[in-house]
Formats: C-alpha cells, structure tokens, sequence
C-alpha cells in the first residue's frame, strides 16, 4: 500500500487474515443526509456489518488519502463537513493528486474495494439511467463500473427516482448480473415492488456468495448487482412514490439542476415531501443492505479454499 492508499490497521488485519470485511461507501453522509442523521446512520450500519460476523470498511478520501476504513473523529469531521467533492471514477484521482477531500459514490467505492481486496460492498441504491436521458445522456459511471470491477454491491435497487426500465436494459446490455434477493419483483429503493420483474433471484447469503466465485473461475468481468427488498414495515408504495418524483424533478429542470447535484436534491425534495418517512426508509434499506453484505461476506470467507 501507498500513502495514497490506506487501509485501517483493522481492515488491513482483517484482510490479512482473510476475515470478511465489507466496503461502505461515504455519500450517504456528505449528500445523503443531513446532519446528525448521517453520522448517526453511519455508525448504526458499521454496527449492522459486526453485528452480523464482519468489519466494516468505510471509503472516503480525507486530505489526499483513499481511506478504507474510518475511524470515528474522521466520521465525525466528514459528517460535519460542506462542500465536500462528490468523487466517481472520473475525478477520484485528480482529488487525490490535489489533497482534497471527497466521499466516494458506488463506482469509486467499488475502486477502492477492490484495490484493497474487498470483494462484498453495501449501500443504499446505485445510480442509473436519469429520466430524459434520451435528450441528457445522464447515465450514472456505477453501472460502467458493475460491468468491470469484480464487486458484489448490495443494494436496495437502483434509486427511484431515475428511469428503471432503462436502468435495467442498460445492465443487462453490459451483461451485469441483476439478483433479487428473496423475491421475484424488481425492489426500487424505498419500494419492494418497482412493478418491473428481475431478471435473476436467489434466496440466500451463501447462493450469492458462490455465484461471486463462479464469475471469477469463468474469468467473466465486473461484479454482480444484488437488490435487496426493504423491510416490508419500511415500504413505501411506488404509486405513492410516483406523483412526488414528478414533482421533484420538474422543480429541479425549472431551477437548471443537472449532473451530480440532481440525486442530492431529489433526495432532499422527497424526504420534505413525504415528510421524512423517505428518510426513516433510507435509513432501514442501507441498515438491511448492511446484514446481508455482511452475512455474503461471512460466506464467502467460509468457501475460501483451506
């Protein structure tokens, strides 16, 4: 490892070992929440991922340095932070080389995954393919990444508010596995049920953890992409859902929000309008999506050749 690039001592121990650790990205804290709800629900997922027999491996660049695992004052201070770079594969680097700090998206955290040799990553939903993107070409760098960094990211879906169907068509374009866990039904972030089918199902941590080697011994690129429902308690219908997006995001044409500041706001302008059930829903996905990264990452450490 450089100084560009460090693990924890505890995930560097971990790994060393060959014990399972799971990657958690830091755009949840710097763009996803407010605070104290971010650092709050930073530490309740760490929490999640050693509850359920694994470490946990906060990303971040802080002054410079990839940083796989945080400790607590260096979650604190990001928390806390504003104006805080919003880093993909496209700029990870030239943040690097400037000494800035910037929290990692699901592309540039499957990077730093990966360089440390993490194979089980957890967040809440990944982008996608933006509504109008026939006129926009916005299309977010994670599902790129899916096709070519050997990650298993866990998720809750990809977020609602993008385009779902053309989402789905474009992973299956790049020949990205798309897996439900435990149902038949496309989960759609804060909705078990998008209305769309998924292409793949499996029902447990240890099906998954073996479709991960069998990717790997068949040389097949990139990762495979598991859509973990939310909790049926934490649901919110896609119906109710849709009138709320609509709005969102002609609020955010009218104001010329584009590019990486539109997730942010559409996050913001539905957690005002569902008057923060949004937010208590976030909350339980990324928490869900925790355990079973973890319990993926426990068996994938248990089919490790002995």
């Amino acid at each position: 490892m450089t100084a560009n690039f460090t693990p924890s001592p505890e995930v560097q121990e971990a790994l060393d070992q060959s014990r399972p650790v799971v990657a958690l990205e830091s755009t949840i804290i710097t763009h996803g929440m407010p605070y104290p709800h971010n650092v709050e629900t930073a530490r309740m997922v760490e929490d999640e991922v050693r509850q359920a027999g694994a470490v946990p491996a906060t990303v971040a660049v802080i002054d410079g340095a990839l940083r796989v695992g945080l400790g607590a004052t260096p979650l604190e201070t990001l928390a806390r932070s504003t104006g805080v770079a919003k880093l993909s594969r496209a700029d990870l680097a030239v943040c690097m080389a400037q000494g800035g700090t910037g929290s990692t998206t699901v592309s540039a955290t499957m990077i730093a995954a990966h360089l440390a040799g993490i194979s089980v990553f957890a967040t809440g939903g990944i982008g996608g393919v933006h509504r109008g993107a026939e006129q926009s070409f916005d299309i977010s760098a994670d599902l790129q990444e899916l096709a070519q960094t050997p990650v298993t990211v866990v998720c809750a879906g990809a977020k609602a508010i993008l385009d779902l169907p053309k989402t789905l068509e474009t992973l299956e374009t790049l020949g990205v596995p798309v897996i439900a866990y435990g149902q038949d039904a496309l989960p759609a972030f804060w909705s078990r049920d998008s209305g769309l089918p998924a292409p793949l199902r499996l029902d447990d941590a240890a099906q998954i953890a073996r479709a991960h080697r069998m990717r790997a011994a068949l040389g097949l690129p990139g990762g495979q992409l598991i859509a973990n429902p939310v909790p049926p308690e934490h649901d919110i219908p896609a119906d109710t859902l849709h009138p709320l997006i609509v709005q969102a995001q002609s609020e955010a044409q009218a104001q010329g929000i584009a590019g990486k500041p539109v997730t942010p706001f559409m996050l913001r302008r539905i957690f005002e309008l569902t008057e923060g059930q949004s937010l208590a829903t976030n909350i339980a996905l990324i928490r869900n999506n925790a355990r079973l990264a973890a319990q993926i990452a426990v068996e994938m450490a248990c089919q490790l050749p002995s």
